[in-house]
Parts: C-alpha cells; structure tokens; sequence
C-alpha cells in the first residue's frame, strides 16, 4: 500500500510507475477523493469548534438567567449537520481505501523498463547443461516408469493438474523439503516456521494477493477463508500490527508448506507432467528488514536460494524482471530458472522480491527507529527455497541415464538412502 500523502506530492511518477506494471488505476479520481475527505474533515471541524462555543454560550446564559432556547435549538442544528458529514467522511474514505488497494508498488529505479518477458534481463548463469549422448525422456515419463508419480490418480482425486507422488517419488519430495529446511537454518541462519495452511483475508491482503489475485485463490466460501498460494502469505503475517525492535532485526524465517494456486489466467499451458500444477510443495525465505539495508539483503537471498542448485549440482541462470513482468507488490525482482533437458526449457525454480515497505504498509509492520525514535515501517523480503515441482523436473531429467535409472544427487543420498532411482 501507498501512502496517500505520498501519491498525492508524488502523482506523476506514480502514474508512470503503475503504466510501466501495466495496472489500470484511476489516480486522479483517488487524489480527488483524498481532497474531498480532507475538505469534509476541515468542516467537521469547524463545527465542531461552532458547537464547542455555542455550548460555552448555552451554560453562559443558563449562568445569567437568560433563555438559551434558540442557541441550543442552532446547537442541535450543527450536532446533525456533524453527524451527517461524519457518515459522508467514512463513505468517502471507504472509496478511498478500495481504490488505494489497487495503486501497484513502484518499481525500484535499478529495474529495468519493458513491456513483457522479452524484456528481462539475464544477470548471471551458473554450471553447464549437462550432455546426454541419448534422446532425454521428458520427466513425466521417467516418473512413471519408476513409478515415483500416479498422474492418473492424481487427477481422479482432485481433477486435471493435481499430482500424487508415490514411493520414491514421495520419499524425493521429502528428502528436498528437509535438504532445504536443514540449509537455510543451519547454515543461512533463518528460524524454521510451520504456519497454518487457510488464512483470513486480512492476511491475503496484507501480503498483496487480494484484491487484485482473488480469482487465483482457493477459496473456502463458509467461512470466508483462503488456501495459501505461497508461505510468504502467512509468514509475513506473522508480525502483521507488531511494533518490532530495531535490535530484532532482521528477521529471518524459512517455512515449508503446500502450496494452493488456481491458474486462472493459464488455462491449456504445460498440462502435462509437473511443470504447472494447482498444488505444490515449497520452501520459503522470508525476512524483516531495516529500510536501508533491504537491497543488500535481496542479493544474499538470492545467494540463498541460488546454493540450493549448487548443492544439487544443476545449472540454472539468474533473471532480472523487467517493470511489466513484475508483480503487483514487488519493486524489484529476480527469477531463477533451472535447465530442464527432457522438455528443452529453462524453468522457474525461485522468485526473490523486495517489497520494500508496500506489505509492511498494509499489514502495520513497523519498528521504532533507535535514531529518531519515531515507528517505521520495516522492508520485506522473500524468495523461494526452491519450489519442488520444477526442481524435481530438473533433477529427473538432468540425471535420468540411459539405463532408466535417475543418479541421486550426492547431496540428496544421505536423506534418500540410495545413490540411484531404479
């Protein structure tokens, strides 16, 4: 969320900020709607000052032995007309609010501007892909060829896109989840955290999903409850309306958690195999920072995230989103993407954002500034560690032989119990 005060010094530059994100917001109509509530609130006060005198008046009066009746006949005038205004201003600020909802995170002034995907900027690659002097299979064939995943299954249970993991295909999903829990705390430093699954909408708000994402969500319409698509939902949650202490900070929480997402915008793209599906598995990053600090830390996540690879010994390149291929609430972006043979694509493993201060805005997470001892608003961070599905993909297809087997990554064995999948 954004500051109306800021909108309203800064209109211009938020008008091309929300254009380069491609949102359709109306800014004018929301600067003239904060004009109007700031006109109306100057009336009520006025009023109220009219009333304040008309009453000292009144017992003035009532003091000398006079009739006060018409004063406070005038004073009973001006009571309604408060009351009046009042509903007016709480009508207006309503429109307020709804609109503001919409006003995207500007983009941070490093981030490229472009107009879709081809306008993203490649930073960095890590490792080769590797050679395979056969035909790669696809990872949906190797997986049910060793019997690690039962798409049919999968989709009679829940319908087209959901996916059930099996024997070692059950046992890889496990053994990555824990891999990636024990690195990021025992060795990036984050605390491990099992939030709930369903939130409210306060929590989906705060984070940035609603109202813009809500046709996404899986959503539990009895009682008004949302399936996460992501665990940075609820653990940035965690401090929503918290004053924190700057010496807290950062703080830094790693969660696994399923992950729930509708696809409604991606109807007929990659339905085979795992590489878009309505439930995943996911480790997630998520730190609270210090304002200053909050660039610096989104290099170091993504370091975080880029280790996961690097154990896992798979190449992957590293992309800077340009304005259009942002989100909503992030101001700057990497993606990484990792090499999948067998469907000859780079796929998104990981996302790392900065916020900046946009969710801790609309969640009140603040900390009080030891300098000025005044509250701030803290930055928030988040990136994937690593989302499963993709990584599974990659793990298949880069290590799949010619023999149908699937070499273990040296770093899974110990989790596993076994150097190949036969």
């Amino acid at each position: 969320m954004l500051d109306l005060k800021f909108i309203r010094e800064n209109l211009d530059s938020v008008k091309i900020a929300a254009r380069n994100k491609r949102e359709k917001i109306d800014l004018d109509h929301l600067v003239h709607l904060d004009a109007q509530r700031r006109e109306l609130l100057q009336t009520v006060e006025q009023l109220k000052q009219e009333r304040n005198s008309a009453s000292q008046r009144v017992a003035q009066m009532k003091r000398d032995g006079e009739s006060a009746d018409a004063e406070i006949a005038r004073m009973q005038g001006v009571s309604n007309q408060i009351k009046e205004l009042d509903g007016k201003v709480r009508e207006v600020a309503e429109q307020i609010k709804a609109l503001q909802s919409w006003v995207p995170n500007p983009a941070h002034a490093s981030v490229p501007v472009g107009a879709g995907e081809e306008d993203n900027v490649d930073v960095k690659s890590w490792g080769k892909p590797v050679e395979i002097d056969f035909q790669p299979k696809p990872h949906w064939e190797i997986a049910e060829q060793l019997g690690m995943v039962d798409f049919a299954r999968g989709a009679k249970l829940s319908g087209a896109s959901f996916i059930t993991y099996i024997g070692r295909g059950a046992r890889l999903e496990r053994a990555l989840i824990n891999f990636m829990l024990d690195l990021h705390t025992e060795k990036h430093g984050y605390q491990e955290v099992s939030p709930p699954f369903i939130v409210n909408r306060q929590t989906m708000f705060s984070t940035g999903q609603l109202p813009k994402l809500e046709e996404d969500m899986y959503h539990v319409d009895l009682d008004d409850l949302f399936l996460i698509p992501t665990a940075e939902v609820p653990v940035t949650n965690l401090h929503r309306d918290e004053m924190l202490q700057a010496s807290d900070l950062p703080k830094k929480y790693a969660a696994y958690t399923p992950c729930f997402r509708r696809e409604a915008g991606a109807h007929g793209k990659d339905t085979r195999g795992l590489v878009r599906v309505h439930q995943f598995d996911k480790v997630e990053m998520v730190q609270f920072v210090r304002p200053e600090n909050s660039y610096e830390v989104l290099e170091t996540l993504l370091g975080h995230a880029e280790e996961v690879l690097q154990l896992l010994q798979l190449p992957y390149r590293v992309i800077e989103l340009c304005t259009a291929d942002l989100s909503f609430a992030a101001a700057k972006c990497y993606d990484i993407e990792v090499w999948a043979p067998g469907v000859d694509k780079w796929l998104e493993v990981s996302s790392c954002s900065n916020y900046e201060s946009f969710q801790a805005r609309r969640g009140n997470i603040r900390f009080r500034n030891e300098e000025t001892g005044k509250p701030d608003f803290v930055h928030t961070l988040n990136g994937s560690g690593l989302a499963l599905p993709r990584t599974v993909i990659a793990i298949l297809e880069n290590y799949q032989t010619d023999e149908g087997t699937v070499v273990v990554p040296e770093v899974l064995r110990e989790y596993m119990g076994m150097e190949a999948i036969k």
